[in-house]
């Protein structure tokens, strides 16, 4: 439940929404099989970001980043 660290409801509603534009920047790299492990840990990445990030784009940008290194 990477998410349920988050009470805020805007909190979460911008993880949500980043972790979608997130998950649609790398899914395309992906092969099928590794989707499912690959999208819980973008969740991850996106949840341990929320506090420092100044809206959903930057938290989005910031998650793909993290991911990718």
């Amino acid at each position: 439940m990477p998410f349920s660290s988050l009470s805020d409801p805007v909190d979460l509603a911008r993880a949500q929404a980043a972790l979608e534009t997130a998950w649609a920047d790398v899914k395309p790299t992906l092969p099928p099989e590794a989707e499912e492990p690959e999208r819980s840990r973008l969740a991850y990445i996106v949840a341990a970001l929320v506090s420092v990030a100044e809206d959903e784009d930057d938290l989005a940008r910031r998650a793909i980043e993290r991911y990718r290194s």
